[in-house]
């Protein structure tokens, strides 16, 4: 599709614990205009997967391989064997890497989270991994407002955000991402470019300004039930569900909203949730802007994802001060004890302190995520549709004619690196470093630009022993420790009809795909997993974290 002579720049959007149906143009509440502008400018897919967690989602995306195949199998932190060591290995290269060697500059701005060292530089973080710039954050979570491994290239620059009173993450991201955009059409505007904008927005704490959180007050007084059927019903317009498929229920261990006490607080969970994708949606607008100042959109190709589904994760009220300070603060390094200030952060969920600020460190909890998931069930951590369905939106002007259009192709994560290496006429290598290097797992997604009966081989997830496999309609699923389920997901993309029982023998003919998939790819039973771990002195609290 494009030649050596005129490669396409290459804007990669990654946020963070969105659920599927957030933005407006997956049927949100939330007010995503540039976004929306991207979905009528190019094409939204309706059934693309991510692979259900931070690291390994940001592994796979930036590879084209499963996450185990990269030494990121659950988190960046070493569990132990080959394949979990939490630490991007030697047997896979990174988009950057690829476009680089194709004559691409390379910028990264955001999340990193695929190197187990967060402190100094190894072969595992950007600059070593092909971008020419990088700033960003090595760890996968924090404080907006004091964000910790805040890095510059090599270097450690924290005192940054503690330095400007107005520093905010989130901007932060998306100003070094115009930077870059304006630098690259000044000093090498003869060369493409890639830039990979890794936001940590909407992931916990709730943090955001207060005048994002006003536009949202009272927008979910309604509450998740109502909310949840008015959503539903505008992805069935838009087109982007069948109007087949059913609603799931509210997790059952939520009430119903009316039941629902401290209603004041649950809604400003959500309304500062929503402030932290509307902020982003601000930055990416000044993305598309410096684009459009430099002459760059139309041979740009723009893609915005996310790396999980909705995060239903609770921050506890009950965390002594001394394991806040040390797991928290000193030994995970996502949060901070104290405000620039000095005043004392207050964690946890506790209804007596609304969400927004710096001192406060609080998550939206599992009604919010089910809301976020509409229409779908299931979280982040988990294989059913809530925890690996993301939106996906492509605009490229001079690449892709459509223009407001849906596509139901399925598609998945390694498909990203295939899809980039044919537009931008790149070669994935054979070696690199004198390493031999994994072959790419996925497959262009370009025959669906205009095509949108493409159809695609078996896809493959695992994520601490949640496992699926989807072959054309079917996806053969099971949540940790339970069995096999089946699901048609032409009549039944919800998931509340298991059809195990009625097609024993498709179950066994898929478990056995999904069975040799996971030998050659490294994934290892949970179970043992688990067992290296507890030999290795992991914290019980670690391990069983899937299963809280």
């Amino acid at each position: 599709m494009a030649t050596p002579a005129k490669r396409p720049n290459v804007v990669l959007i990654l946020n963070d614990d969105m659920g599927y149906s957030d933005i407006g143009c997956y049927g949100g509440e939330v007010q995503t205009p540039n976004l929306d502008q991207l979905a009528q400018g190019g094409l939204r897919f309706s059934q693309f997967y991510n692979t259900a967690r931070c690291s390994p989602s940001r592994a796979s995306l930036m590879t084209g391989l499963h996450p185990h195949q990269t030494g990121i199998g659950i988190l960046t932190y070493d569990s132990g064997p080959e394949g979990y060591a939490g630490n991007l290995n030697h047997r896979c290269v990174t988009i950057a890497q690829v476009l680089k060697a194709a004559g691409y500059r390379t910028y990264m701005s955001g999340k990193w989270h695929v190197a187990s060292n967060l402190k100094t530089p190894t072969d595992a973080w950007p600059m070593q991994r092909g971008f020419d710039a990088f700033y960003g954050t090595i760890i996968g979570a924090g404080s907006f407002y004091d964000p910790n491994t805040l890095t510059r290239g090599n270097e450690n620059v924290e005192h940054e955000a503690r330095e400007d009173p107005a520093f905010f993450y989130t901007d932060a991201i998306s100003d070094q991402a115009v930077d870059y955009i304006d630098a690259h059409a000044r000093e090498h505007a003869d060369a493409p470019f890639f830039a990979y904008v890794a936001y940590t927005a909407p992931h916990w704490p709730l943090h955001a300004h207060p005048e994002d959180i006003a536009k949202y007050k009272g927008r979910f007084d309604a509450g998740w039930d109502a909310l949840r059927e008015e959503r539903l019903a505008r992805l069935v317009r838009a087109g982007i569900l069948d109007a087949r498929w059913q609603l799931s229920p509210r997790d059952p261990t939520q009430p119903p909203w009316s039941e629902a006490d401290e209603k004041a607080w649950r809604a400003r969970c959500m309304e500062v949730y929503a402030a932290q994708i509307d902020r982003m949606d601000q930055g990416i607008g000044r993305i598309l802007g410096a684009l459009a100042r430099n002459g760059m959109t139309d041979d740009t190709i723009v893609i915005f994802l996310a790396d999980n589904g909705a995060c239903a994760e609770d921050i506890p009220t009950d965390l002594a001060p001394e394991v806040i300070e040390r797991e928290l603060v000193d030994q995970l390094m996502i949060a901070r004890s104290h405000t620039r200030t000095g005043e004392k952060v207050k964690f946890g969920n506790d209804p007596a302190t609304m969400p927004g600020a710096e001192d406060t460190y609080q998550s939206y909890g599992v009604a919010w995520a089910n809301l976020s998931n509409t229409p779908f069930r299931l979280y982040k951590h988990w294989i059913h549709e809530g925890g690996i369905s993301t939106p996906l939106i492509v605009q490229w002007p001079r690449g892709i004619a459509a223009r407001g259009e849906i596509r139901h192709t399925p598609g998945y994560l390694p498909d990203i690196m295939a899809t980039l290496c044919e537009l931008c006429a790149a070669d994935y290598p054979a070696t690199h470093g004198g390493h031999a290097i994994l072959p790419p797992e996925g497959r262009s997604l370009v025959p669906a630009f205009t095509d949108d009966g493409v159809v695609r081989e078996p896809m493959f997830w695992e994520h601490e022993g949640n496992s699926a496999v989807r072959i054309g309609q079917w996806k053969l699923v099971r949540k940790h420790p339970g069995g096999w389920e089946l699901y048609d997901m032409t009549a039944d993309r919800t998931e509340l009809h298991d059809l195990a029982a009625r097609h024993p023998d498709r179950v066994r003919e898929m478990a056995a795909l999904y069975e040799a998939w996971a030998r050659r790819c490294g994934v290892l039973d949970r179970d043992k997993v688990v067992a290296l771990m507890r030999s290795q002195g992991v914290t019980k609290a670690f391990w069983e974290k899937a299963e809280e």
